[in-house]
């Protein structure tokens, strides 16, 4: 059977909150297993795994857990905190990697394996659920891990102490993470690598939430000028095919736009100009 890894640590708040959450209300039940010194959960196909550090340094985890408990994951989801200065109270969705310096995990100019159509349904799911008014978006692919030879993605309560200790939040994204490890596999969304806007992907979220496109990567503008080779390199690091290019036109550079065109032309991709 084929494993589905839910990670978290015990050095975040959000991180405890939604493992409480998932063991609270969907059944996951401990085992005489550890992972790091901690107790694994288990539920069906799918394992709660816990480590004690920041999840964003956690290069080659899948092989940590294969060295560990004999098995390499399908898919891994974390479960996580996102911090911003400007505390906006959000739910957020994301593929880790770096366009250039590593700054927080990672290695330079790496990408972990995006699962375009995993981020789309945790989208559209903490849409649905969310009773809370806050913010629901895409982010673009930032921080650690990077070095992952299967597909993950983050799934973020944010932005400060106050949300990620928040009961609800909590409740939404166990409930979310669950319905996307269960359904991910069937889902079948046209594919797009997203280039430019802000960090919180305004434009891409709402084409996704609103349309049947799914995100992989998103190169903001902060990472502009992107050059081809990191373009070539979100394509082949994302699980399935990537059928389109799209450019935020306005929140992107001129040279990275064009470049984006050139490229989406000569592989025979849609070219999506928003």
């Amino acid at each position: 059977m084929s494993m589905k890894v839910v990670m978290s640590t015990k050095v975040d708040p959000a991180s405890v909150n939604i493992v409480g959450k998932l063991v609270e209300n969907f059944g996951f039940r401990e085992t005489a297993e550890l992972f790091d010194g901690n107790p694994v959960y288990s539920r069906g196909d799918t394992v709660i795994l816990t480590t004690n550090d920041e999840m964003i340094y956690y290069d080659s985890l899948d092989e940590e857990i294969e060295k560990q408990l004999g098995f390499r994951p399908e898919i891994i989801a974390f479960a996580s905190r996102h911090s911003s200065k400007q505390k906006l109270p959000a739910l957020t969705t994301h593929v880790t990697g770096n366009w250039g310096k590593a700054m927080y995990g990672g290695k330079d100019e790496s990408l972990a394996i995006a699962e375009p159509r995993a981020m789309k349904l945790a989208l559209l799911k903490m849409s649905e659920l969310n009773d809370l008014g806050w913010t629901v978006c895409y982010e673009a692919t930032h921080h650690g891990p990077s070095e992952l030879s299967v597909p993950s993605f983050f799934i973020e309560i944010g932005s400060s102490e106050e949300e990620w200790v928040n009961e609800r939040a909590g409740e939404i994204i166990a409930e979310t993470i669950v319905y996307v490890l269960a359904n991910y596999e069937r889902a079948n969304f046209p594919v797009a690598i997203g280039i430019g806007g802000g960090h919180y992907a305004p434009k891409q979220t709402k084409r996704a939430l609103e349309t049947e496109l799914a995100f992989s990567h998103i190169a903001p503008k902060y990472a502009h000028p992107l050059s081809r080779e990191m373009l070539l390199k979100a394509i082949e690091r994302t699980s399935g095919k990537v059928d389109a290019v799209y450019v935020d036109w306005k929140g992107s550079k001129g040279e990275t736009r064009q470049m984006a065109r050139n490229l989406a032309e000569e592989l025979d991709l849609e070219f999506i100009r928003d």
